[in-house]
């Protein structure tokens, strides 16, 4: 599934608009697509970008709906649903990607003296960001030069002039520590920025799974190979069905202001106060197909397709962590997009022994996808889906108690990009609280919960349409 065909099967159920009338790259977009997210609102296509012919989507992935569609389902599932199907496919059969020869991608190339990323639509999303941002969905392709392994990472991307990106790669994560083993080598980074593609292989790219390369994974989710083509001017493995991509090279000696951006916690970063330098990739040739799409994300306070995105994928890679650690009776897995997709975690668990939900929560921080900026996890019992937020409060209600079921961690490892760290202390670093809301295993004499007679319903639902309900 190419962007393209993504966006087909979004117009062919109602979940895609095409706005024809004219738009300013300028901060209009953004809001126009801000506003429609808030709303609930479809995927939308800018086909009139002020100064510009190409296109611009956003929104892609901003309901379960679409990313079921995203996942190749023909009906719409939960992110519970989502996450467990994910988790099934990477712990099956691995499909391997292909290299082709050629692909879409190849329609148009131009080499080091036309480089002119002022060719594409780029938007500036709100008033106080640094620049316009190229990079909000899409992802950078870089390789591991020991292991030769490629990483396909999620970092935001800022046009700093027509052949020149500032990349955010954060401290710690694996863009960072790829990057410093080419610092050591004293040479540059080939990389390749690919904006719009297969939505899974954006997903893939914002995964923290180790093990199998994300090509892999995302052919192994399709059932058929992912294709690839190995560039000729980078060596890296860059989409033969993408829409644009930016090849160049990183000099981890060289580093520019890059920001401030409006990121997906609803609040700026450090770059709001002070100028702070970044990698910069140094673009020398575009590949793009004819009339290329643009993808882009609003990004802002939750929920965006960003956070359903950040939701997604770490509820898939934590359902999947937990799985490996073969602990039992894990019914289902949440990271609520609300959260930002990324700072709270609930489990549900069908408890076979005494600390049974305890272990649960501790094996969630120390998994790899829990272990990075998870500040809070829930664990309930199996009666609870763990993404029925109504019945978790419930269950933090009248199962919890504050003395017995709390712990707190006081160290672990957090992201910069989180506002509610003193901006003066290490930002690296976030305490943690465990919140068991289950009832005790070892409990004799369990509260009785008031339930409905099984007969009765039965009965009911049999007659439900005779009652004249239609829902």
């Amino acid at each position: 599934m190419d962007m393209r065909e993504f966006i087909s099967r979004c117009e062919e159920i109602g979940e895609l608009k095409r706005i024809t009338a004219e738009v300013d790259w300028n901060l209009e977009l953004s809001h126009v697509s801000k506003l429609n997210e808030e709303k609930g609102g479809p995927a939308l296509v800018f086909e009139n970008v002020k100064g510009y012919s190409s296109p611009v989507l956003t929104a892609a992935l901003g309901t379960p709906r679409r990313l079921s569609i995203a996942m190749g389902m023909q009906e719409a599932q939960s992110l519970c649903d989502l996450s467990k199907t994910w988790m099934q496919f990477s712990l099956g059969e691995i499909i391997k990607a292909r290299e082709v020869k050629t692909g879409p991608i190849m329609e148009n190339i131009d080499s080091v003296d036309s480089v002119n990323l002022e060719k594409f639509p780029v938007p500036k999303f709100y008033p106080l960001d640094g620049g316009r941002y190229i990079g909000t969905a899409g992802f950078l392709i870089i390789q591991d030069p020991e292991s030769g392994k490629e990483n396909l990472g999620v970092y935001r991307m800022q046009m700093l002039d027509n052949n020149h990106i500032g990349v955010q790669i954060l401290p710690g994560k694996r863009g960072e520590r790829i990057l410093k083993k080419y610092q050591k080598l004293g040479k540059k980074m080939p990389a390749a920025a690919i904006i719009g593609c297969d939505p899974l292989l954006f997903l893939a790219g914002a995964l923290q799974q180790e093990g199998v390369g994300q090509y892999d994974a995302v052919s192994s989710v399709r059932g058929e190979p992912v294709e690839y083509i190995v560039s000729d001017f980078t060596g890296l493995p860059i989409p033969a069905s993408a829409e644009i991509v930016l090849e160049g090279e990183i000099d981890p000696e060289s580093l520019q202001p890059e920001g401030p951006f409006g990121e997906y916690t609803g609040y700026y970063t450090d770059e709001i106060h002070k100028v702070i330098e970044k990698p910069c990739l140094e673009v020398k040739r575009v590949l793009h197909r004819d009339n290329p799409i643009l993808w882009a994300t609003s990004v802002g306070r939750p929920v965006t397709d960003m956070h359903m995105l950040l939701a997604f994928t770490r509820n898939a890679t934590l359902w999947t962590d937990l799985e490996k650690m073969r602990i039992p009776g894990i019914k289902s897995v949440y990271i609520p997009p609300e959260a930002a997709g990324r700072f709270w975690a609930i489990a549900s668990v069908k408890q076979e022994y005494p600390g049974h939900s305890a272990q649960v929560a501790n094996a969630i921080i120390a998994s790899t996808t829990g272990s990075y900026g998870i500040k809070g996890v829930i664990v309930v019992d199996d009666d609870i889906k763990a993404d029925d937020i109504g019945r978790v409060l419930w269950a933090m209600s009248v199962r919890y108690d504050p003395l017995r079921d709390t712990e707190i961690i006081k160290r672990g490892r957090s992201t910069p990009l989180d506002p509610a760290l003193d901006p003066d202390s290490n930002k690296l670093i976030t305490s943690r609280i465990l919140i068991d809301a289950t009832t005790p295993y070892e409990w004799e004499n369990k509260p009785q919960e008031v339930a409905m007679d099984s007969e009765t319903m039965e009965k009911v639902h049999s007659r439900w349409k005779e009652y004249g309900f239609d829902f």
